[in-house]
């Protein structure tokens, strides 16, 4: 089973607006552990081979503007796992990365670390909702999740951002 990301994504820290993010192929290739219980697919991909592709200003828009030239954010998965319900179309998987943000060659900031639940379902936090979409037969699906981004030490980034502060991520993917 392969997922692979596509276009109109989103990305908000904070009170920020939405990055809006052009994710188009990106993902990788999961193992299966099915379950035969109630067709719920148990699903893991390899953080070696799974990818996804850097927030630059040819991916990302920030209040429809291409991000400057020279601002890039890197995201790193570490891990991504969870399960498929093979009945309802539903989908959650625990999603843990971090994002390297950089400007230029020159200036590069401490990880900001992100831990998620991905759902098809509803989320809400206390800045942020979003609601995701079930797998469709055509392998189509809206992930959404809620994390609660840590300082990082850098007080530059940390105060920019508001850390400790609030993001919401939506994915849109497909999985065949």
């Amino acid at each position: 089973m392969q997922l692979r990301s596509l276009e109109g994504c989103r990305l908000v820290i904070g009170k920020y607006p939405p990055f809006s993010y052009n994710a188009y192929g990106g993902g990788g290739e999961a193992t299966l552990l099915p379950n035969q219980k109630n067709k719920l697919l148990h699903i893991n991909f390899s953080s070696k081979t799974f990818s996804i592709p850097p927030l630059t200003s040819k991916t990302t828009k920030f209040l429809s503007f291409p991000l400057p030239p020279g601002f890039k954010i890197e995201m790193s998965m570490e891990q991504l796992k969870g399960t498929i319900n093979m009945n309802s179309g539903e989908v959650l998987l625990k999603f843990e990365s971090y994002f390297l943000f950089s400007i230029g060659s020159m200036l590069k900031f401490p990880k900001l670390i992100i831990k998620t639940l991905l759902t098809s379902g509803k989320v809400k936090g206390k800045l942020h909702e979003g609601e995701g979409h079930v797998l469709q037969n055509n392998g189509k699906i809206k992930l959404v999740g809620i994390s609660i981004i840590p300082k990082t030490g850098n007080k530059i980034l940390d105060t920019f951002l508001g850390l400790p502060n609030e993001a919401l991520a939506e994915l849109r993917c497909e999985i065949k």
